[in-house]
């Protein structure tokens, strides 16, 4: 089967692209192939129309809390609501979350999902030092535009499947909540760099085996390409491909995905959920 892990960005550029990790899953062998650099957004909506059968884990949210949907009065539907949300410009929608953060005590600003608050996650309605809201309308708004299945929010008979990956929760697995990433120069440091070969170390190991159910296959180039990656696009493309391999070794249980979830706000796919 084809695997893809997509390390999103909310302005991709060349400097900053999305990442793919593009694999292949054997059995329990997931090989990766090559990483591929969309540079634009275009890149990204083409990738969603690349022919299947393939899995792919996407790093953003795929929903907005309930309690934003509930309290802005929208539908209580993935597609009705993020209809409403693609009829606007980028610009209008932050403006949206502005006004209502404004208007609510501390504490009570930014709403977390069911699944942010197991996975330890940033709310969706964040924009800024970490631009997760921003992320999620350009890369959700172009889900609901494509054919793809977006598990769990619109699921479909399409051989394309979409899940939202967490890569945070594989190297948290592996090195704590040590950090092993910046897009700051001064801020990649040797310890970082040490970090990211304590994660290629551990995907190599008997832990992620037993956790994922996977054996990862890395080309020698490969791995020193992933260790040098000081901003960890390409690490982070990766784990997302780990927990998309781990979904379908899932499939006949639903892809991991409880079935009571709450399917307007979107599910992180990992075992530790």
């Amino acid at each position: 089967m084809r695997i893809y892990g997509l390390d999103f960005t909310s302005i991709p550029s060349r400097r900053k692209p999305i990442t793919s990790a593009a694999c292949e899953l054997h059995d329990d062998l997931l090989r990766v192939e090559g990483f591929l650099s969309l540079t634009g957004f275009e890149d990204f909506e083409s990738f969603l129309h690349t022919d299947g059968p393939w899995l792919a884990g996407l790093d953003f949210p795929f929903g907005q809390p309930r309690k934003l949907i509930e309290n802005l009065g929208w539908p209580q539907n993935w597609v009705d609501y993020m209809q409403i949300i693609a009829s606007m410009e980028r610009k209008q929608f932050e403006a949206l979350l502005t006004r209502y953060q404004e208007g609510r005590p501390a504490g009570d600003k930014q709403h977390l999902r069911s699944v942010d608050i197991l996975a330890h996650a940033r709310s969706p309605m964040m924009m800024y030092r970490v631009p997760v809201g921003k992320m999620f309308f350009e890369g959700a708004t172009r889900l609901l535009k494509s054919e793809v299945s977006i598990l769990p929010c619109r699921p479909t008979n399409d051989n394309r499947i979409v899940f939202e990956g967490y890569p945070a929760l594989v190297a948290r697995k592996l090195i704590g909540k040590r950090s092993y990433k910046s897009d700051e120069r001064r801020q990649q440091t040797r310890d970082r760099e040490l970090a990211r070969k304590e994660i290629i170390d551990g995907l190599h190991s008997d832990k992620i085996l037993k956790q994922y159910g996977l054996r990862i296959g890395l080309a020698g180039a490969m791995v020193e390409m992933l260790i040098k990656d000081a901003m960890g696009d390409t690490l982070d493309a990766l784990l997302c491909a780990v927990q998309a391999g781990w979904a379908f070794l899932q499939r006949d249980r639903a892809y991991g995905i409880p079935r009571n979830c709450d399917v307007i706000e979107g599910w992180i796919i990992d075992p530790v959920i």
